[in-house]
């Protein structure tokens, strides 16, 4: 099996040399953040720095072999892919290892594999396949629910292990189909979901004059999410329903009543009650809350005075006085920009950020000009997911989101989500190569 010639001259080299750009400074980035001084040599296979370049030599490989495949076994084998994938999340919860209270690792020596981090792929490709096969009924309410599905069992299967950080990944998919046609509704309520659910933790934390659980908190949360869906469901009758069906009006505003109950009851007792201790901690301390533990804080704080230590222009590699000295906790894997940031400063930030930004802007553009509607939702898959990877882990650092464990693409020492985006972005590229041929 080889390459032929057209899909040589076809391939993408600006996202490809998007690519090399990424992870040659992320390794730079590990190297300096990890450094050992009784190790130096960035090739020193028993340091971080010195295992991520076995796993940009691995991910070499995959890229030969991907490109390598015919593009169309993508499409074909999706759903096989899929179910492997989803096969490995049920075995990881009976043999996998646990690492920092989540069952989510399969242990191999000192190595170890994340299979949430690889089952993006799969659910891209089937949720490609699936979408693109079913494309002139996807205004369907059954084919959207399905689709939904596709992405909603094995992020079930992650919140079981439990690992909370990647399953708010999975809500990239959700902008995937907002592209194939669903209602913009949805992400408005999405935002305002997650708009009322901080002011009910807000107000029910005991920082007000509100009490926690109490009577008020849920009355006053209740009335705002009754406006927020009320204003949505105006929005769905006047477009889709015919003013004189007074029983579709009436159903959507008892719906909208019960849903409001529903959150505004509901919200505290999850953050008490489902989410883990750990996990409740983090929100709290996003939001500035009173915690218990004194410590709580410490990496969020560390993560911002070490960005802050950067200035304008940054201290220089291997300069930085809180990267060096350790001060920010294994700051190689989800804490890495905040070395990036200490080091370049806030132009290397800038230049770090706008090379991501460009590589998502460049895999839309590609989408866009396929001819297969497969290939495009694919691309839009690629492109959300490292969209929701960067806003997260980035608002992390700063402050802005929980600390919940997410990657930096390409930056983020690990070989697991090192393989899994290069997958998922040389998959797109070898699509892209046979664009001119025409897949479901």
């Amino acid at each position: 099996m080889s390459i032929n010639t057209t899909a040589k001259l076809n391939i993408d080299w600006v996202l490809v040399t998007l690519y090399a750009l990424l992870v040659i400074l992320g390794w730079f980035s590990i190297y300096s953040a990890a450094y050992n001084p009784e190790f130096p040599s960035p090739l020193t296979f028993s340091e971080e720095y010195g295992k991520q370049a076995v796993w940009i030599g691995v991910c070499l490989m995959l890229i030969i072999v991907i490109l390598y495949l015919d593009a169309e076994v993508f499409n074909k084998f999706a759903i096989f892919i899929y179910a492997f994938f989803v096969l490995l999340l049920a075995l990881v919860l009976v043999v996998g290892k646990e690492v920092n209270g989540a069952k989510a690792w399969f242990g191999i020596g000192d190595f170890g594999i994340q299979p949430s981090e690889f089952s993006k792929i799969g659910v891209g490709l089937f949720l490609a396949r699936y979408i693109s096969i079913n494309s002139s009924q996807f205004k369907s309410l059954r084919i959207r629910a399905y689709a939904l599905a596709v992405v909603g069992f094995p992020a079930g299967l992650i919140l079981l292990q439990p690992d909370v950080g990647s399953v708010l990944t999975f809500l990239a998919f959700i902008l995937v189909m907002y592209r194939e046609g669903l209602s913009g509704n949805v992400l408005i309520f999405g935002f305002a979901s997650v708009f009322v659910g901080t002011y009910s933790i807000v107000v029910g934390s005991g920082t007000t004059n509100y009490p926690y659980f109490g009577y008020q908190s849920s009355v006053w949360t209740f009335i705002l999410v009754l406006f927020v869906i009320g204003v949505l469901a105006l929005f769905a009758v006047k477009q889709f329903v015919v003013p004189r069906s007074r029983r579709m009006i009436n159903t959507v505003v008892v719906a909208s009543t019960i849903l409001a109950c529903a959150m505004a009851y509901s919200i505290n007792y999850v953050v008490d009650h489902v989410l883990e201790p750990h996990h409740k901690e983090r929100i709290y301390v996003m939001l500035s809350l009173p915690v218990e533990r004194e410590d709580a804080t410490y990496n969020s704080e560390m993560a911002k005075i070490t960005v802050g230590s950067g200035g304008f222009v940054g201290k220089g590699f291997h300069e930085g006085p809180m990267t060096q000295n350790n001060y920010v906790p294994e700051q190689w894997t989800d804490f890495i920009f905040s070395a990036v940031a200490e080091e370049w400063g806030f132009i290397g930030s800038t230049v770090v950020i706008l090379l991501f930004f460009a590589l998502i802007f460049r895999l839309v553009t590609v989408a866009e000009r396929q001819r297969s509607q497969f290939s495009r939702i694919y691309g839009y898959c690629v492109a959300a997911i490292l969209f929701m990877h960067l806003l997260i882990n980035v608002g992390m650092v700063l402050g802005l989101a929980p600390i919940i464990g997410i990657p930096l693409p390409f930056f983020s020492y690990g070989g697991s989500s090192l393989m899994a985006f290069t997958i998922l972005l040389f998959i797109m590229i070898r699509l892209d190569a046979e664009r001119l041929s025409i897949f479901r």
